[in-house]
């Protein structure tokens, strides 16, 4: 289901930056309870939450779905 690839992508490229989960919701501006949510599949982000998230990530969306 895409939203637990998502989730595991925004996982992985979060642990590889070395940022928790507060600290990178607190870059994308939304609550480290969503962010939980979105990594383990059970929140369907929309298209401006994700946005915030891949902002905070540092990476631009074509990066963030390559190989997905």
């Amino acid at each position: 289901m895409i939203t637990e690839k998502i989730g595991v992508r925004v996982r992985e490229m979060r642990i590889a930056l070395g940022l928790s989960q507060e600290k990178l919701a607190l870059k994308a501006d939304i609550d480290r309870t969503y962010l939980a949510g979105v990594e383990q599949g059970k929140r369907n982000p929309s298209v401006k939450s994700l946005e915030k998230i891949i902002n905070a990530l540092g990476v631009t969306f074509g990066e963030f779905f390559k190989n997905m």
